[in-house]
């Protein structure tokens, strides 16, 4: 059988096998393009987060990392929450854990908590409030007055903090594939485009944000691509995104600022992995209930914030 003829006949067996199960499928705009292709809907983390609190669908195949699914078990508790990849972690969660948040805010009496979604369902379960790329300036200024630690991604905290003028504590973690990129990158693709855009992801360096035209979550980017009458741009995020771009801009062009902006775990799922998750229901990811009741109102809290 030809490679194309096998992944046909697997996209075929995962149709069917999600009308069987009553199952949408949701991936990020970092997977695979087969992955995209395939979805029912595509999205950046807050998106995928709605998708996830309002389906009405029996199960949940969360095409991204652990910690998007997490968010989806603790969302959606009655429903079956998949990972086709259970290996699929984020290494910026890692770089926080809950003792050390709770060791942090003994430190900082009466801090309000304000966690990125790139976090284990513990952590959230330690914060006040979450947020994403995409409505972390709405949920700081829902926070008026409060003394803030911002957990666990550096980067965006100070971004945050630069464009809400609010003094913040951040935690010192980062995502490896933003943080890789510096600001002499940035000016090298500058000198070989020269009066192109350059769009950049807040999970950059602060570096590399100031040096750009744009700053914004994935699904901000890929807004501000489409909607600009411009023909080329620099992008600053994860190379995934160049599947949605291409698709939303087919007459548009558009460089990385490195070749090497990809995420490792993102890239682990397949349709194989899909498939087989759809047919065993496995792996299923779940969370505690004594986690999930303390982790949902952060969650909740930022989700009333954005609606």
């Amino acid at each position: 059988m030809s490679g194309e003829g096998s992944e046909n006949q697997l996209i075929e067996e995962i149709n069917l096998l999600r009308q069987q199960k009553n199952a949408v499928i949701l991936a990020h705009y970092y997977q695979p393009g087969e992955i995209q292709d395939i979805a029912d809907f595509v999205g950046d983390s807050l998106q995928l987060a709605q998708k996830a609190a309002a389906t009405e669908a029996d199960v949940i195949v969360f095409c991204g990392v652990q910690f998007m699914a997490e968010s989806a078990a603790i969302l959606s508790p009655n429903k079956i929450v998949l990972l086709p990849e259970p290996s699929a972690g984020c290494p910026m969660a890692d770089m926080i854990d809950a003792s050390e948040l709770r060791e942090e805010k003994a430190k900082l009496p009466g801090v309000k908590v304000v966690c990125y979604v790139n976090s284990s369902a513990e952590v959230k379960a330690e914060s006040d409030v979450c947020c994403t790329s995409s409505n972390a300036e709405k949920v700081i200024a829902s926070l008026e007055g409060e003394d803030i630690l911002f957990v666990p991604d550096g980067n965006l905290g100070k971004y945050v903090a630069a464009k809400t003028n609010r003094f913040i504590h951040p935690w010192s973690g980062f995502c490896p594939t933003h943080h890789r990129l510096k600001k002499e990158d940035v000016s090298k693709r500058r000198k070989q485009h020269p009066g192109v855009k350059v769009l950049v992801h807040p999970e950059c360096r602060e570096e590399v944000w100031r040096e750009a035209d744009y700053v914004g979550s994935t699904a901000g980017i890929i807004k501000y691509a489409e909607t600009s009458p411009d023909k080329q741009f620099i992008i600053g995020t994860e190379s995934g995104i160049s599947h949605e771009l291409k698709k939303r801009c087919p007459n548009k062009d558009f460089y990385f600022v490195t070749d090497n902006m990809i995420c490792p775990n993102m890239k682990k799922n397949s349709l194989q992995k899909v498939r087989d998750s759809l047919l065993y229901l496995s792996p299923r990811i779940t969370v505690s209930q004594e986690i999930r009741e303390k982790a949902i109102d952060a969650l909740e809290k930022m989700l009333a914030v954005t609606n």
